[in-house]
């Protein structure tokens, strides 16, 4: 009630409770009775600056929340007019417009917040398949994405009652993908994005330091390989910023081991030299799988390279599963269409056709969806 009052209205992730197994066969239910009645009157919805959209199965479709569970999947309602464009989630028996569920009522959910609840991973998801599709749809990256995992490490940064950007995790320990048994052997930043509005605000750098501060006892961090030109430049702010994150940041290539590192300082560092790409390929040519002990060797061992290279031991998922990763953002307009290739989400030239709503099932890449203006 006290929400109610401050906002005067709640959202999805204020809402949303119960078993998720329920909620899905809740929507199968309405989804199958509203086959039957599109065949007679249909239903419409009201969409604001949009008009009423009849609700017809033609326009809804299931897609997996999840990469790894394709069995757990959400009901869409995409526009009549463009397939790729999603309106609306349906949940808890009501159809929700795509800007309303990254939205809350709650003034204590400010900040960077864990992802931990089912409301919390719908978010995530419309984040990152919907809101991101939409921005990759109107850049030079031609791209489609996959949904996170039921158990990815997330954090969601809510500004002013809405869901301004997230970043993603792959734990040390977790399995580096489903072809293989290898695990990461550090923690590794591996999507991150923040909606267009709110870029040029530093939530970039404040991300990659809240990266930095979870994981103080770890003597190595890892961001995905390979890393943007855009996304070095948000590093380079922030290393110089924190000079004593500058010997524990490294892109790496899955699962991290020593010969698959190149310290982010030290390649900022070689690239700003008039002999700089000569140094990092000299670097590359140098591997070794000993762990170097000062910042003088953290060039030895490397074996990638941003765009070289391929998961160890999931190189056909890879060819696959190629996809963008999470667009971030910090000051300056030099960073404005960042992209920051990831573990499970690579940037690559020549990617195959895209599938229609109704196509994302089980390891299949996620429709590059759009979401209203």
């Amino acid at each position: 009630m006290l929400l109610l009052l401050w906002k005067g209205r709640l959202y999805l992730v204020d809402t949303i409770t119960g078993d998720p197994e329920v909620l899905q066969a809740d929507a199968e239910t309405y989804y199958e009775k509203l086959l039957k009645k599109s065949l007679s009157t249909p239903d419409v919805f009201s969409i604001p600056g949009r008009g009423e959209v009849k609700l017809e199965d033609s326009c809804v479709c299931f897609v997996p929340l999840y990469r790894n569970n394709p069995t757990c999947k959400l009901l869409l309602l995409t526009d009549p007019k463009d397939k790729e464009t999603v309106l609306a989630v349906y949940l808890s028996q009501r159809w929700w417009p795509v800007e309303d569920v990254v939205k809350t009522a709650d003034p204590a959910r400010d900040g960077l917040i864990l992802v931990q609840t089912f409301g919390e991973r719908i978010v995530l998801f419309v984040l990152n398949c919907i809101i991101f599709g939409m921005l990759e749809g109107s850049s030079a990256n031609d791209a489609f994405f996959l949904p996170h995992s039921a158990t990815e490490r997330a954090k969601i940064l809510w500004r002013n009652g809405e869901a301004a950007a997230f970043y993603s995790v792959k734990m040390k320990g977790s399995l580096c993908g489903g072809t293989t048994s290898q695990c990461y052997l550090l923690p590794v930043l591996d999507t991150i994005f923040v909606q267009r509005k709110y870029r040029r605000g530093g939530l970039g750098m404040k991300m990659l330091h809240d990266f930095c501060q979870s994981f103080l006892a770890e003597d190595a961090l890892g961001i995905s390989c390979p890393i943007s030109a855009a996304m070095y430049q948000v590093c380079q702010k922030f290393l110089q910023a924190h000079p004593e994150e500058q010997k524990r940041l490294w892109e790496v290539e899955a699962p991290g081991d020593w010969s698959q590192r190149l310290n982010i300082w030290l390649k900022i560092q070689m690239e700003s030299s008039p002999s700089g790409k000569a140094e990092v390929g000299s670097c590359m040519e140098k591997a070794s799988t000993t762990k170097p002990s000062q910042l003088d060797q953290m060039n030895k061992g490397v074996d990638c390279f941003p765009g070289v290279g391929q998961v160890a031991g999931d190189t056909k998922e890879k060819e696959d599963d190629r996809t963008a990763a999470g667009t971030l953002n910090s000051q300056g307009p030099e960073e404005e269409n960042l992209v920051q290739s990831a573990g499970d989400a690579q940037q690559s030239k020549g990617l195959r056709k895209r599938e229609g709503p109704g196509d994302l099932d089980g390891e299949k890449a996620t429709k590059q969806f759009k979401t209203t203006p």
